[in-house]
């Protein structure tokens, strides 16, 4: 399965080159470069621990890259206020350390210092200008006051914050990094400044419980409506929030949607996508289990890899005749899709595009058959293909599953064609089993069809009667498939 979220976070637990030979103090390493002294670890016992201020005179003013990555000791961290800085992925891991007290002497912390660490709570002090990444990724922070130091926000700095339930954003910050706040799923609301200018991709990936991101209105680079967040002019939708419920009409001044921009919001059931849209992106519907429908409309030409990936409460989609492209494992595990209609101008099926599909049992093909790989429908065992009459590459199987030429027909002709004491009625012929619906109207160029009788061809043959036509000034009959 294609994760839509990158690889977080190799790090590589080396010491940093060291000045002189590691010296113990205590329960702790440190080296000195004979001005000052940096901790490169600790061997003492599970508790509270306090970092001393001085070492042999010397003021402890560094914690070294991985000083105490994976410790199961430490239960607490008070650093001295000599401390400037910590180094990378400092407290890596350690997965005891649930409090920490930062003085305000520390100008930076290294990317990873605290990754998954269960913090519950921690002061970012006002020397800090920015947040590196992935520094808190992990963590089970329940709040977060950014302070007015801070300029930037790193990739990932929270990610996976799952108990972090508030974040208060400065005037001071500039930019929020790629996936800043991913997977921060108890996250309600955000409200972005007029000072951040660039927010990174899928800054808010996975926030579940999210139902509004507002921005201010004197921000120069992007806008919310209605909690949705936009670009400046509207043109391009970035973050629907995840917890947003209901049905959504995206505005009509969207012509792009970013890569999933709807991704893991359980309670929207249903999107209008505008006729200025021209792709369904990658992800873009990606894990919406609450989704039952919504309208592509024919300006779009592709439908992206994964686009309604998890989608478990889709059951019909109609495909426009617009589409070219349908992307690999566009409806992964879309297990109430029943059927669906591949309009011919559909050149490129995408591997696995169907797979996992167990409810899927109706495919029907409008023209020749596509070239496609042979996991299509891996996993939708139930599925047949149909085709229609003239259209060429097909056999009696098609990406391993049964190909029926769907062929049925009016005979307007004979002893059961006509008017009769029950009604109007006609034969239906064609392929044995094939499904078909039958429906009327009474007014060709504008009427509604109405469906009259579903039914599968059995033995090729169904004398159709309709008791109600001698109500009607006129009444026309259609054969669609269902």
């Amino acid at each position: 399965m294609k994760n839509p979220l990158p690889a977080l976070f190799g790090v590589i637990l080396l010491a940093t080159p060291l000045a002189t030979t590691a010296q113990q103090f205590g329960d702790f390493t440190y080296t000195s470069d004979g001005l000052a002294i940096t901790i490169t670890g600790y061997t003492g016992p599970t508790g509270p621990v306090t970092i001393p201020y001085a070492v042999a005179g010397l003021a402890v003013t560094h914690i070294g890259d991985n000083a105490f990555s994976a410790n199961p000791n430490l239960t607490s961290v008070t650093i001295p206020s000599s401390v400037n800085n910590i180094g990378v992925a400092a407290f890596w891991h350690s997965y005891n350390l649930t409090s920490v007290t930062i003085p305000d002497s520390v100008t930076r912390i290294g990317h990873d210092a605290f990754f998954n660490c269960p913090l519950t709570n921690v002061t970012i002090p006002n020397s800090i200008t920015s947040i590196a990444d992935g520094t808190f990724s992990e963590c089970r922070l329940v709040s977060v006051t950014i302070p007015s130091s801070v300029t930037n926000v790193g990739s990932y700095a929270f990610y996976n914050c799952a108990r972090l339930i508030t974040v208060t954003i400065p005037s001071t910050v500039t930019s929020i990094g790629d996936g800043a706040f991913v997977g921060c799923t108890s996250l309600i609301s955000v409200t972005i400044p007029s000072s951040v200018t660039n927010i990174g991709s899928q800054s808010f990936l996975g926030c579940t419980s999210l139902v509004a991101i507002t921005v201010d209105p004197a921000n120069p680079s992007c806008s919310s409506l209605d909690g949705v967040l936009f670009n400046k002019n509207q043109t391009t939708l970035i973050q629907f929030p995840g917890g947003k419920v209901g049905s959504y009409p995206i505005p009509s001044s969207v012509t792009n949607i970013m890569d999933y921009a709807f991704y893991g919001c359980a309670s929207l059931t249903n999107v209008i996508i505008p006729g200025s849209v021209s792709n369904i992106v990658d992800g873009a519907f990606y894990l919406c289990t609450g989704l039952t429908s919504t309208t592509i409309p024919n300006s779009v030409t592709s439908i992206g890899h994964d686009a309604f990936y998890n989608c478990t409460s889709l059951r019909n989609i109609s495909i426009p005749g617009s589409v070219t492209s349908i992307g690999y494992q566009a409806f992964y595990n879309c297990t109430n899709l029943n059927k669906i209609t591949i309009p011919g101008t559909v050149t490129n099926l995408g591997n696995y595009a169907f797979r996992n599909c167990p409810s899927l049992n109706r495919v029907f093909f409008m023209r020749n058959a596509p070239g496609v790989d042979s996991g299509v429908f891996y996993d939708a065992s139930n599925v047949t293909v149909y085709y229609l009459p003239g259209a060429t590459g097909w056999s009696a199987t098609f990406a391993g599953r049964p190909a029926v030429l769907w062929n049925p027909l009016m005979q307007t002709s004979g002893p059961n064609f006509g008017a009769g004491p029950v009604g109007f009625g006609f034969d239906i012929t064609g392929t044995t089993n094939i499904p078909i619906v039958v429906e009327a109207t009474t007014n060709q160029a504008n009427g509604a069809w109405v469906p009259l009788q579903s039914l599968n061809l059995t033995n090729g043959l169904f004398h159709f009667n309709d008791p109600e036509w001698i109500g009607h000034p006129a009444r026309l009959y259609r054969i669609r498939s269902p």
